[in-house]
Parts: structure tokens; C-alpha cells; sequence
């Protein structure tokens, strides 16, 4: 794999929620940074953990956060937070949802996506249970924005909902949910929905006997083809598949050139064409965590660090706005969500 080298690198540090760009080496900072910086300060979190962020644009042109936090992930008091992205800054989190099931029983919270159809309702999905491997999907809707939630249901048995990177509306109108699970070894496939309530699951897609995947994004090209970008276990490079039809059918399975520490990824198709994608350019730890584009789905060259320093940087979220930029959520050490604004002209 060809990786162009990242001329501008920079970090940002954070101290009490205000941000100032520091530099590498005395290089000037990357000019498609418009903004970085945590939603909340690592000084005065609102709980000692966080981790697995989504971000969505919603109908009233708004950014909108969610990941899960509590004591620590998988802990019992796990729930889901949100934060609104308004007049530049971001508002204080709130807990939507948690995994009480009894007043003995009560389960973490995992994984949430927010997904805003082209009709009705924002939704947002999540996953409650014991571990990953007996998780369920759940999912809750807002019509006004995100600024009130309702409608708290299970899905289906067998449907877990977008697993954690976001669902992909085609032309047609159809809903691709990118999902996975764990239960019999690490499995990819997807659920296709155009209404929410009926799904057609297609997959798996791959054999965990030998590769194991999970966690899938979906890129879109011209003529209904597609592209699955997957983290996987103990392969050291992140999966592909593709889909000549619509996501009826897919490849098998294979490898890309892309490194990929066993720690999620995410992606979108731009507006311009090209393919964008986050992840720790690695294939051990959490750190770096970089952005690549592409315009194939293929050659991919390495245009940003977005962080360089020792620390867990994962998990990360990525969508293009209506007005062009491109908004990233990551975790931060596990204490805090980051939030990144890019003019992608200028990668």
C-alpha cells in the first residue's frame, strides 16, 4: 500500500474544555482542521467513562452526539448520554436511556448509532446486555430533533440494528444497516429495512473460523455498488467486501492493506466522490488515529493524523454535513469524546 506522507501534522490540547492547536516539530497545523475539540472537559466529566461515540446531522441543520458512559464499559450503570452541537459549542450531556430492566436487574448500554432517515423520526439505536455476546438491539426515536426521546423498543430477535457505525440510505429508499455479532465468533452481515419495522437480513458474510470480523461501514459508488470496510481479529489489517447489487449480495471476504489494531473504524462517501475513512493507521494499540482518502476504494493515501501521542484515540465517527464539512467523534483516553470539524477540499 502506497501512504502519502502527512505534510501538516498536529495535536490538540485541551485544558478545561478550551482548545489551542499545538504543533509537531514546529510544523503549522493542517489547514482542513476547522475545529477540535472535546465535548466535554476531562476536568468535570459527567461520568468516569466514555466511549463509542455516533454523530448525526439532524433536520434542523444541527450536530448531534451519543456514546455510552458510566463507571466503565460493561459496567452496570452504563447508559447512553447525548449532547447537542449548537452556536459552537457543545451542551451539556444528558442521559436519554439506560438498561434498567427491574428494580434488581439492570444491564450496560452499548454502542448507540443515530440515524436520521429521509422521512420521519431521528432514531437512535443501541444495544443493552451483559457483554457483546448476549447484547440485544433497542432503539428510541425524537421528533423534534433529539431534544426529546419516545418509543423505546426491541427490535426483532433476529435484528440487532446498525452495530456501530451508521446506516446508509440508498436511492431506492432502503435502509442498510451495517451489523455484526459475537455470540458464535465474530460475524459480519446486514439488515436492510425500508420502514424500520420489516428487515431482510443478508449474511453472514464471512467465516469467524477464519476471519473474524465485526463492526462494519458502508461506502456507496455509481450503479448501486458498494463497499464493507470491517475491523477484524487478529488478521492485523482491516476486511473488505463489496456488493455489485444494492447490498443484496456480497464478496467474499478478504483482507485490504489497511492496518487495523483490532479497534473500530468508521467511513463516508463524500460528496465529491471520494471515499474518507477514520482509523488507527496500526496494527497494535489505539494510537495514532488517522484519516485516509480514496477514490477507488482501493488506493488509499493517509491525509491527517488526528492524534500522535500515547493514549487510546478510537472508536471514531465520521459524516459530511449539508454544508460540506465533515464532523468526527472519537473517543479520548476513555474520559472524554473529541469532536473535529474538516474542510475535506483541503485533503
Amino acid at each position: 500500500m502506497r501512504e502519502r506522507v502527512v505534510l501538516f501534522a498536529s495535536f490538540v490540547i485541551c485544558l478545561s474544555g478550551s482548545c489551542a492547536m499545538a504543533t509537531e516539530s514546529g510544523t503549522q497545523p493542517h489547514a482542513a482542521v476547522e475545529r477540535a475539540g472535546l465535548v466535554f472537559p476531562l476536568e468535570s466529566p459527567p461520568t468516569p467513562g466514555c466511549h463509542a461515540s455516533t454523530i448525526v446531522e439532524t433536520r434542523d441543520g444541527k450536530i448531534l452526539a451519543a456514546w455510552f458512559a458510566g463507571a466503565d464499559e460493561g459496567e452496570d450503570d452504563v447508559g447512553i448520554w447525548v449532547s447537542r452541537w449548537e452556536n459552537g459549542a457543545w451542551s451539556r450531556p444528558v442521559e436519554v436511556v439506560n438498561g434498567v430492566m427491574s428494580p434488581q436487574r439492570r444491564y450496560p448500554c452499548w454502542n448507540p448509532v443515530l440515524f436520521q432517515p429521509r422521512e420521519g423520526p431521528l432514531v437512535l439505536f443501541f444495544k443493552v446486555g451483559p457483554t457483546p455476546s448476549q447484547w440485544w438491539g433497542e432503539r428510541m426515536v425524537s421528533e423534534d430533533n433529539g431534544a426529546t426521546w419516545k418509543d423505546q423498543r426491541r427490535l426483532p430477535g433476529h435484528v440487532m440494528g446498525p452495530i456501530k457505525n451508521k446506516a446508509v440510505q440508498l436511492e431506492d429508499g432502503r435502509i442498510l444497516c451495517p451489523s455484526s455479532s459475537e455470540h458464535a465468533g465474530w460475524r459480519v452481515h446486514v439488515e436492510i429495512t425500508n420502514d424500520l419495522e420489516n428487515w431482510e437480513v443478508v449474511g453472514p458474510l464471512n467465516d469467524p473460523a477464519t476471519m473474524g470480523a465485526i463492526q462494519p461501514a458502508i461506502l456507496t459508488y455509481p450503479n448501486g455498488r458498494l463497499q464493507m470496510l470491517c475491523r477484524t481479529k487478529g488478521k492485523g489489517f482491516i476486511s473488505e467486501s463489496w456488493s455489485q447489487d444494492g447490498g443484496r449480495t456480497w464478496s467474499p471476504m478478504s483482507l485490504t492493506n489497511l492496518p487495523n489494531p483490532n479497534s473500530g473504524i468508521d467511513a463516508v462517501t463524500l460528496k465529491d466522490g471520494r471515499q474518507l475513512l477514520v482509523f488507527n493507521n496500526t496494527k497494535k494499540g489505539r494510537s495514532p488515529l488517522n484519516v485516509a482518502t480514496s477514490q477507488d476504494g482501493k488506493q488509499w493515501d493517509v491525509r491527517l493524523d488526528l492524534e500522535t501521542q500515547p493514549g487510546e484515540y478510537s472508536y471514531p465517527a465520521v459524516i459530511q454535513a449539508s454544508d460540506g464539512r465533515v464532523h468526527i467523534t472519537y473517543t479520548f483516553l476513555r474520559k472524554s469524546i473529541k469532536h473535529v470539524v474538516l474542510d475535506p477540499t483541503k485533503l
